[in-house]
């Protein structure tokens, strides 16, 4: 199955808490940081409530 790369691009702080689950269940704990996950409408729906704190890379 295909995969994606997610990148944290901003800070968690001050973000809602839904949010901040949201983060955690993507595996994004850190800036910068880069997680590999299949590509699912469940982990695009994810990266999609959380879209302007992640970006895809390449």
């Amino acid at each position: 199955m295909a995969t994606i790369k997610i990148k944290q691009v901003k800070s968690r702080i001050k973000c809602p808490a839904v949010q901040k689950r949201t983060l955690d269940s993507l595996g994004l704990r850190k800036m910068n940081q880069v997680v590999e996950k299949e590509d699912c409408p469940s982990i695009r729906g994810m990266v999609n409530k959380v879209r302007h704190l992640v970006e895809i890379v390449d």
